[in-house]
Parts: structure tokens; sequence; C-alpha cells
């Protein structure tokens, strides 16, 4: 598998920072009537702010639950609802999504959140009408959900069964980037539009793809807070686009030692953002061990950027370890505010930039076979 497929317990868990966009406060408050579930039943809240994930709670009673509070900005929420109230790593969590806006948020249904109807401003009215265009897609999107959860172990260490998961997984993922940019298209001068570039976008966002459907925007939803705060999201990518070049950059190894990029300049040097956190990458750092021992006597090396937490230094040395990562590592040990991240417009891991002895970005997040692959290329006669 490529972790194309994403459970619902395990992707809010997901090794990704939410967009922050910093905005005049706003005060909401969210009210939910959702079938008849009481304690131990619970619903939790669940966004971001600037000092990281928040997750709020409340037990359940008669169906009913409500939340208060403030945050930076219009933005993405999670509402779970889990009948048994132990958390959010239970795969059998009741899940949808909406916004929290100025003013009073209501949620009823009468039985799950799947059939939720939601009453609130213009922000989630607008939401609503982009989860109608998405239907088709998200219930093909769950089908194949449900499908790769009920084969067997056995089955999905198939290697034709995951590449035919994957496969169609990416088709459905294209159709629903084409959704999100007609709604786009469609609705310039709603702030959603925004927030659909955003997802269209992804984690790891093609700036070419999106800066001319960001300039069509409004101007009302370009000069917003959050659309200024993308717009300067998108200079940071421009920065490392293919063929700029790499944003030079100085943190400590793992004895304490400055390293900078620059210290690499007339190699091919792979910039790679991972944690021990991180299980993806500690699932790719074996494809990445055998491309640096292939080719690191041929002009080539990697340069390790650790997200690890404050505090977590041993897990970063740990990981290294069991790992066998040979080549140098740095880290500033602040998790996702890690400086080298910030510069890189890092959003998600694993992720990396192979840099030219020029100094040029030449290839961007190339993994497993990829990555071999454009080292053979550009460093094989």
């Amino acid at each position: 598998m490529k972790n194309k497929i994403k459970f619902l317990g395990a992707s809010l868990m997901v090794a990704m920072p939410a967009m922050l966009m910093a905005q005049s406060g706003v005060n909401y408050t969210l009210t939910g009537k959702v079938g008849t579930l009481s304690a131990p039943a619970k619903a939790y809240l669940m966004y971001s702010t600037a000092a990281g994930r928040q997750t709020d709670s409340v037990v359940m009673n008669a169906g009913a639950f409500s939340f208060k509070g403030t945050v930076d900005n219009p933005q993405n929420a999670y509402l779970i609802i889990n009948k048994k109230g132990d958390g959010l790593r239970s795969q059998s969590l009741n899940v949808t999504t909406l916004y929290l806006e100025p003013g009073a948020i209501t949620v009823t249904s009468p039985d799950s959140l799947e059939n939720a109807k939601i009453k609130a401003g213009q922000v989630n009215a607008d939401n609503d009408k982009l989860k109608v265009a998405l239907k088709p897609v998200t219930e093909k999107m769950n089908a194949l959900n449900k499908e790769y959860s009920a084969a067997s172990e056995e089955k999905r260490k198939s290697k034709e069964f995951s590449d035919d998961i994957d496969k169609r997984y990416e088709a459905l993922e294209k159709d629903q980037k084409q959704v999100n940019l007609a709604f786009i298209k469609a609705n310039p001068n709603s702030l959603m539009s925004l927030f659909a570039l955003q997802n269209s976008a992804g984690s790891v966002p093609d700036v070419a793809e999106i800066e001319p459907v960001f300039n069509a925007l409004s101007p009302a939803v370009k000069s917003s807070k959050t659309g200024t705060n993308y717009a300067a999201e998108i200079v940071k990518m421009k920065k490392t686009a293919l063929g700029a070049i790499a944003p030079d950059f100085t943190q400590a190894d793992t004895a304490g030692k400055a390293i900078s990029l620059h210290d690499f300049k007339g190699k091919y040097v792979l910039v790679d953002f991972w944690a021990s956190w991180c299980g993806p990458c500690r699932a790719e750092n074996p494809n990445v061990v055998k491309a640096f021992d292939l080719y690191k006597g041929k002009g080539f090396t990697i340069l390790g950027v650790s997200l690890d937490q404050p505090g977590a230094k041993d897990k970063w040395l740990k990981a290294i370890y069991a790992d066998h990562l040979s080549w140098t590592q740095v880290s500033d040990l602040k998790g996702w505010k890690n400086d080298v991240a910030q510069l890189y417009a890092v959003q998600s891991i694993p992720q990396n930039f192979l840099v030219a002895p020029d100094g040029k970005i030449v290839a961007k997040n190339i993994r497993g076979e990829e990555l071999t692959n454009k080292l053979k290329e550009l460093l094989d006669e």
C-alpha cells in the first residue's frame, strides 16, 4: 500500500498540520442533537490553532451536546461521535466536517452524522453545496475504503491488490480535484472556494497549478486575512518549486554541530524531511537507505531533517540507529515548527527535495523505485 486509503480513526491522526490562517477572533456556539445516545457516548470537536491541534469533548445526553469557543479564523473542524466514549483511536467513529464561523452552528440528525443537517453561516452553507457536488466521489471513496478494510491481511499484502486499490483511489482523487476546481470557478466570491483550493492542493501543493486558481478568486477573498496568509504560503512554495535554487539553511546535527546545506555543494543531495513518530516515514526509510547505498559513491548524499518533538532527542537517535540511517541528520526538535520545515513550506511528511550540484531543485517527493530511478538517470553513465 502507498497509504492512499485512510481509515477514519487513523486519518484523524495523520502526520500533517492544518493550514492556519490568522484573522480576527471568531466566537462560535455549536449545538447538536444526533440520535438518542447518552453516556458513555461522547461528542468530540477537533480543530487546529497556532498552539497545535485542539480537541474538546462532552458527554452526550439523549443525543444532545454543545461546544462554545473562539478560534483565530473561520476554519475546518471535525465533529466526531463515539458511542463508547473511549477516544479518537477507535475504528468505529462517526465523523463529519464543518466550519467554525461566527455565530450559532446547529447540527441535527435522527440517527448519525452522515445524515446530519448543518445550519450556520455562509461558509457552512457553501460547504454543504460543495459536499453535494462531491457526494458521488465521496461515496466511491468510502466504498473503496470498505473494500480494503474487508480484505484479509494476506490479500492486503498482495502487490496486485494493493496496486489496484491505489490506482482506483488516485483516479477518484483526480475526480475530486475536478469537482473542487469547478466549484471554485463558479464561486469566486466565496471563502469556501479558498478552502476548496487548499483541499484540492493537498499536503504537497504544486504551486504552478494552484497560483492561477488563487489569482482568479475575487479581490474580497484574496484580501481577507485567510487569503493574504495563503498568498504568503504561495510565495514560500515558489521558493522550493522545481528549478528554483534550494533555500540554504543551517541546523544542528545529532552531536550539536552546525550543518549547512551549502556544505554539500557539488553533490546531488536529497533533503529528506521525516520524524521518528511518523509511520509512513519509517516505512519509506528502507527505500531511502537502498538509494543511499547504491549512489553514495557517485556524487550523491542525503541530509535528513527531523521534525521530532521538543524533549524527544532520544527517540530521534533511536530511530536513526534502528532504521540504519547512516547519513547526516539535523533537527532543532521543534516538531512542525522546525525552522527548515517552515522555510520549505512542509505541510506533511515524508517529503523530500533533490538538490543538484548547482543548488537547483531537480525533483520533489520521489519515493521507492522512483527515487532510485531518478538517481540512475542522473548519476549512472
